[in-house]
């Protein structure tokens, strides 16, 4: 276990937000994260994963950050042929496992930026697979009375980026359990490329950003939304809505976490306004 104090939270955002926390906290281990929640019960927290598809809304803040980055990330192959994995593991660092070892299934999740924990909480996925597909069953802590369960796929309520432990966040992911399927190597290797030279030849890369800001809402596409409302490069401070997809907002110069909400407020008031749609944010803000 690793304690920071005034710790700087701009590496550990995708926006590249300046932010500062009072404390951030690094577990290895089930039981450091165990014995932090039962002695600090009463101490205020934000959980945070890769620090993808989130909004930092302030400039400091007096809570503890605990923060699975680079930690808390084993992927293991168990006896009964499932991949294990802790809630700090990338989703790319998984895919490149199961490459590895010639397993299908994550190959989606070769250019999802994301971690273990946050895959499962939102239902993360993309071109219509999702974690939900190969997930068998998830272990966390239950901070209601300081337990660690397990909990199986069928019980965890999925639905479009969300899940039970997004209702629930007094229940922190720690691990899962995910079933591939035996495959070839090339192939795998072929697929996973083609999905990353497609997300980059339309996302933004080149810029700070958290990925996609709205949900999809039914019948439509935000990113064609954009262009009918001739939002694309719709700037507020340092942040603007990205010229090569409508979907995204970028940092492209020191924005704060207020520029990105207050072009968020002026989207949603012209969609409204037109299509009558109120568009759903995905990203979690801080």
């Amino acid at each position: 276990m690793k304690f920071y104090n005034h710790f700087d939270l701009t590496s550990f955002n995708s926006y590249r937000i300046k932010a500062k926390c009072n404390r951030a906290i690094f577990f290895d281990c089930e039981e450091e994260i165990q014995e932090y929640y039962q002695k600090n019960k009463d101490t205020k927290n934000v959980l945070l994963g890769s620090g993808h598809n989130i909004i930092l809304a302030k400039e400091y803040y007096t809570e503890d950050f605990i923060i699975f980055n680079s930690n808390f990330n084993k992927i293991n192959l168990t006896e009964a042929g499932l991949l294990e994995i802790e809630a700090g593991a990338m989703m790319w660092d998984a895919a490149q496992f199961a490459l590895d070892h010639e397993l299908s299934g994550l190959e989606v999740f070769w250019d999802i930026p994301s971690s273990l924990g946050g895959a499962v909480v939102m239902n993360a996925g993309a071109s219509g697979e999702e974690i939900k597909d190969v997930l068998v069953k998830v272990r966390y802590l239950d901070l209601t009375d300081n337990t660690i369960k397990e909990i199986l796929k069928d019980d965890i309520s999925f639905e479009y980026r969300n899940s039970f432990f997004q209702k629930n966040t007094d229940k922190i992911v720690l691990k899962a359990w995910l079933q591939l399927k035996k495959g070839n190597k090339e192939i795998i290797s072929e697929k996973m490329e083609t999905i990353k030279a497609q997300r980059w030849a339309k996302q933004p890369k080149e810029f700070p950003n958290g990925g996609s800001v709205f949900k999809r809402p039914e019948g439509y596409y935000v990113g064609a939304i954009m262009d009918e409302l001739g939002l694309k490069a719709y700037a507020i401070g340092g942040a603007k809505i990205s010229e090569k997809h409508g979907g995204f907002i970028i940092n492209y110069n020191n924005a704060t976490g207020q520029d990105i909400l207050d072009i968020i407020t002026e989207v949603k008031k012209q969609v409204w306004k037109k299509y009558q749609i109120d568009l759903e944010v995905e990203q979690r803000v801080i």
